[in-house]
């Protein structure tokens, strides 16, 4: 690991190098005030770490450059190193078939620059696990195409498996952006034969391919009215708002949490807490509001009140069927 007195010294030797067609030991020595073993250090993190062309010359008696070289004009701290490294770890282990093969060659570079192992980041590495939940596998040849037509602003065609219809479609669909949410992936795109923006499980597509069709932009702010405007994965430009009110015993929790991103909450005068947020299609907040059982009510509006009673109605029904059952 290198200190910022090392890194100072790294760059008064490349500018000796550069500006000298050699230059002996004993100069480097008397130049920045440090022993021989300290200088063949240094020439040593430039070599093995930076890719530095030192080579001796004996016919010069002294250290030069084979060729041109810079130090590169991005330098990260040893603290700086450790963190990326964290966070490529942290990354790879969300589906690591999918982004492992590309963040390896980063951890590579990060662990080469650091040069011995540093205990530091693995511990961190150690210390930190990411515990997946209902995370639905994807193809790696799928993630692939995706996030190639994305980047290089080209058409998909998609063959899609629709789990709400059951059935299979062709899409042609111009990408926008790709979405991680709840440990499952999203792709957000124009899709030409619905004419509208939609929502992409990368896990129902069958087959993806990119096409030689340059991708249709849509403005980022259209995006977020339209898609980004409903509750969770569920998004679309009629929004409505549900009002809730949470019990006393879990309102501290859900004060701090983030549902929707214009969400607005008080405490009321009982110790409860009153969350409104907007949403689109019910599907995702029914289920979220059916986890919290009777520490959460639904005020308004109310057929999304009535359809958590039918809910819970039918739930209790079938305990009380199987109850009956047992008993005969």
């Amino acid at each position: 690991m290198i200190s910022m007195g090392a890194l100072e010294r790294i760059y008064r030797i490349e500018r000796l190098l550069k500006q000298n067609r050699a230059v002996s030991m004993r100069r480097l020595m008397e130049e920045l005030e440090v022993s021989r073993a300290t200088i063949k250090r240094d020439l040593a993190y430039l070599r093995d770490r930076l890719n530095a062309p030192i080579v001796w010359d004996p016919a010069l008696r002294g250290y030069r450059f084979d060729g041109d070289y810079s130090i590169p004009a991005v330098y990260l701290t040893a603290q700086e190193i450790q963190a990326l490294l964290v966070l490529s770890h942290t990354l790879s282990r969300i589906q690591p078939e999918l982004l492992g093969p590309y963040l390896s060659p980063l951890r590579s570079l990060l662990e080469k620059l650091l040069g011995a192992p540093d205990r530091t980041a693995l511990e961190l590495m150690r210390r930190v696990r990411i515990l997946p939940v209902a995370s639905r596998p994807v193809a790696a040849e799928h993630f692939q195409a995706v996030c190639t037509a994305l980047l290089s602003r080209r058409r998909l065609h998609l063959l899609y498996f629709s789990r709400t219809r059951g059935q299979l479609s062709r899409r042609e669909v111009s990408p926008q952006r790709l979405v991680h949410y709840r440990d499952n992936w999203y792709l957000d795109a124009w899709c030409h034969q619905r004419n509208a923006l939609r929502s992409f499980a990368l896990d129902a597509i069958q087959q993806a391919t990119v096409t030689d069709t340059a991708a249709l932009d849509i403005p980022e702010d259209q995006l977020d009215r339209e898609l980004g405007a409903g509750y969770g994965i569920f998004s679309g430009p009629q929004s409505r708002r549900a009002i809730l009110r949470f019990s006393p015993r879990i309102a501290r929790w859900i004060s701090r949490e983030i549902w929707h991103g214009q969400q607005s909450g008080s405490f009321l005068d009982d110790g409860s807490y009153r969350l409104e947020l907007p949403y689109t299609e019910d599907r995702e907040l029914l289920m979220d509001l059916l986890r919290y059982g009777p520490e959460v009510e639904v005020l308004e509006p109310p057929d999304l009140r009535q359809k958590i009673r039918d809910r819970l109605r039918q739930t209790l029904q079938i305990y009380e069927t199987r109850a009956a059952g047992l008993t005969l």
